[in-house]
């Protein structure tokens, strides 16, 4: 956890923000050096960083929940994450869901249930809506790559026709 008082004792401990100790604390190291040799950019960006420092460190702080959250850690040898965005962007990377499309999660879930599968089974699994994941399969089904068909209790099921056993009945 970062404190606001020791980002601002670090801050006024460096030239009231001019050396930029209080950037190194939060993990903003090329900004850290960037203040450093450049007087806190002529002392408006240690100005600025005076009524911005309680946001900062608010960030930092959920850079690092979102670390403990996930379990993740930055990769050996690279520094840490400078701001939440990109702890939240290497996060949602790392778990795979900026490449996982529905189609690819609907593949799986076929896969693992011989071929069918449901609207909201896809929902629950690719975090959509139910109407969201029914309009996507009911465009495989008009691109022929999937059926529908209903259960005899009368509830829809879309087979995914290259997945589905030939056999199986529903």
């Amino acid at each position: 956890m970062y404190h606001i008082g020791v980002a601002y004792l670090l801050w006024v401990l460096s030239g009231f923000g001019a050396l930029g100790f209080h950037r190194f604390y939060l993990g903003k190291i090329p900004t850290g050096l960037l203040w450093m040799f450049t007087g806190g950019l002529g002392m408006v960006g240690a100005i600025f960083d005076f009524f911005t420092l309680p946001f900062q460190v608010q960030e930092a702080n959920f850079r690092n929940a979102l670390y403990r959250r996930n379990n993740s850690r930055p990769p050996e040898g690279e520094q840490k994450w400078r701001y939440a965005s990109d702890a939240e962007h290497k996060v949602m990377k790392e778990k795979g869901r900026e490449n996982n499309h529905p189609e690819r999660i609907i593949l799986k879930l076929a896969k693992e249930n011989k071929g069918i599968l449901t609207a909201s089974e896809l929902a629950l699994e690719a975090d959509i809506s139910i109407d969201e994941a029914k309009n996507i399969l009911e465009t495989l089904v008009s691109k022929g790559f999937a059926e529908l068909r209903y259960n005899r209790n009368g509830s829809q099921a879309y087979v995914i026709l290259d997945i589905a056993a030939k056999d199986e009945e529903l």
